[in-house]
């Protein structure tokens, strides 16, 4: 038996072929080892780093392609099973970043950060328990006398000289809830249970996104940093210009939005009640909620209620067709540069593009969301695409 040493504390054993009867790959393992004794030194005990592997070799390349195809369907994979929770998360901060105004007024003017949230969060739920307990009422008396006046259209729709009743004849519209009713209890009931867990899956998305909202808009200092920070030391006062500007236009955006959708639903009850169209109050709250999805919202809104104002009379629903156009040039030329200023600089064109992407991708949230999202694409593309490109 033979030992090697390089040191009196380290020593490695080797055993002969002949004592141990080993034989083949033994002894290739027992030269190793008596190289490794060689290699193995007071600086580098584990000796010296061997060459690098070729990465250019036809394994190689191989087997990073086949690892980088296999992480990129699993990150596809787990971003689809979670796309629901990432779409209320990025509109829970979409709405952080526009009350994120709100508290910087009031922060600079003394209050702490967390007292200003509180403050912030408990005026928007005032307002928006302050709208429902306006509408909730005049919706239910609204829908009350709906149902109470509908033995009357059936009557009217059986009349063939009125024009509910032509519309009748044309479309077959009682024809059609004739049919949708006969076709039994089981189905109406599915049709009731299927809406039932739809107003229960929009209440549970619409109190995470509250909650997620509040957490985020108290930590919303902290997350700047977080994200600023990932960004390089040399370019990182220049990343936090840029990302305060694309802050600055989304919190411009939201307020000024939500307070142009207040106003059109205003206007449009006050016009119904000058007009006596039936159910203005729930004509309404429905246009205000359409004007707020940009470019489409408005006039969708205003198409379906001139369409409503026919139960009244033609002059009726062009009057209501009239007053929607003269709206919208009020909202577009005085209202929106007048609100939202100059914050958010989009071209028409990039504006119908980027709501019509967004609604295809996810739905309102996405037709909400487009606008401020091109502003923060046209930005960057701005200040950083074109500049390296006129450069290169």
């Amino acid at each position: 038996m033979d030992t090697f040493a390089n040191d009196p504390g380290r020593s490695i054993v080797v055993i002969n072929e002949q004592e141990s009867g080993a034989v083949g790959g033994q002894s290739t393992v027992a030269a190793a080892e008596v190289i490794a004794a060689q290699m193995s030194t007071e600086t580098s005990p584990l000796g010296r780093p061997g060459r690098p592997w070729d990465r250019r070799s036809p394994f190689w390349v191989g087997m990073a392609g086949t690892a980088g195809v296999a992480v990129m369907v699993g990150l596809v994979a787990a971003v689809v099973s979670v796309s629901s929770v990432l779409v209320l998360m990025g509109l829970s901060m979409f709405l952080a970043i526009g009350l994120e105004p709100a508290v910087s007024w009031l922060t600079g003017r003394g209050l702490r950060r967390s007292a200003a949230v509180v403050v912030v969060v408990l005026c928007a739920g005032g307002v928006v328990g302050g709208f429902l307990a306006v509408a909730i009422p005049v919706l239910v008396e609204q829908i009350t006398q709906l149902v109470a006046q509908l033995p009357g259209y059936l009557r009217s729709a059986q009349d063939h000289s009125s024009l509910l009743g032509r519309l009748n004849d044309q479309f077959g519209i009682q024809r059609n809830l004739e049919q949708s009713f006969s076709q039994g209890g089981a189905a109406i009931a599915g049709s009731v249970l299927g809406a039932g867990l739809a107003v229960f899956g929009v209440i549970t998305s619409g109190l995470v996104v509250v909650v997620l909202t509040i957490y985020l808009l108290a930590d919303l200092p902290r997350i700047r940093s977080g994200v600023y920070r990932m960004a390089p030391a040399s370019r990182r006062p220049r990343v936090i210009l840029m990302g305060d500007e694309i802050f600055a236009k989304v919190g411009s955006y939201v307020l000024g939005n939500l307070l142009i959708s207040v106003i059109a639903g205003t206007f449009t009850t006050v016009w119904l009640l000058i007009l006596h169209v039936p159910y203005a109050a729930l004509l309404g709250i429905f246009v205000a909620l359409l004007d707020l999805v940009p470019v489409v919202g408005a006039p969708i809104g205003g198409i379906l209620v001139s369409l409503l104002a026919l139960t009244v009379s033609l002059p009726v629903a062009i009057a209501t067709g009239a007053f929607f156009v003269a709206y919208h040039l009020f909202e577009d030329y005085l209202l929106v540069p007048r609100i939202i200023g100059g914050a958010v600089k989009v071209p028409a064109l990039v504006t119908v593009v980027a709501v019509l992407l967004g609604a295809t991708l996810l739905g309102v949230v996405g037709a909400l969301v487009a606008i401020p999202l091109a502003a923060a694409a046209i930005l960057l593309l701005r200040e950083v695409a074109l500049p390296r490109l006129d450069r290169s």
